[in-house]
């Protein structure tokens, strides 16, 4: 029984690892794949700004023209930052935000019957955006990203800091401090 035991422990540890090594190419992938297509819409509300105007209207919403070139952009340059990483969960949460008013301004029948009709709800237009967008403003953009690279430059520079403020340590090169 013990052997059993520690199989499954060891057995679950390694999927845990293997879990957390696919994490960030995973994340990677979801941020090149959808917010690309996301891109591409926004690209096309921007090429169409007339048309998104006048449905935008049509939805009620207030200062159609202003909003439509609001989330053309959103959609078009926030897209392409989520892409490579940069500002990923403040982006990701107003592409939330942007998709979830898509999902009661023109899509409100999905979301008024999501529990009894749930296909419709995740079949909608704004479903895989909203999806995405969640997972990462959840877990941040990864390891492949701007943004870590921003956060490792950061932690990087603290610790310099500290080894030149310490007079016990300066004579500590920073290779050697571990952050």
């Amino acid at each position: 029984m013990k052997k059993l035991t520690n199989l499954l422990r060891s057995g679950y540890a390694l999927l845990v690892a293997g879990g957390a090594v696919l994490q960030s190419p995973f994340l990677l992938g979801l941020r090149l794949y959808f917010f690309w297509q996301l891109f591409l819409t926004g690209k096309g509300k921007l090429e169409n700004i007339g048309k998104v105007t006048e449905f935008f209207a049509s939805l009620g919403i207030p200062l159609p023209t202003l909003n439509a070139y609001f989330i053309g952009s959103l959609e078009c340059f926030g897209s392409l930052l989520l892409i490579i990483g940069l500002a990923s969960q403040p982006l990701s949460l107003l592409i939330v935000i942007s998709m979830a008013v898509a999902y009661l301004t023109a899509d409100f029948e999905a979301v008024s019957n999501i529990f009894s009709d749930p296909d419709k709800f995740v079949k909608a237009d704004p479903f895989p955006f909203l999806l995405t967008a969640l997972i990462v403003l959840v877990f941040g953009p990864g390891r492949f990203s701007v943004d870590a690279l921003l956060k490792w430059r950061a932690r990087k520079l603290a610790g310099e800091r500290r080894i030149a403020s310490d007079p016990n340590r300066a004579h500590t090169k920073p290779s050697d401090v571990k952050v």
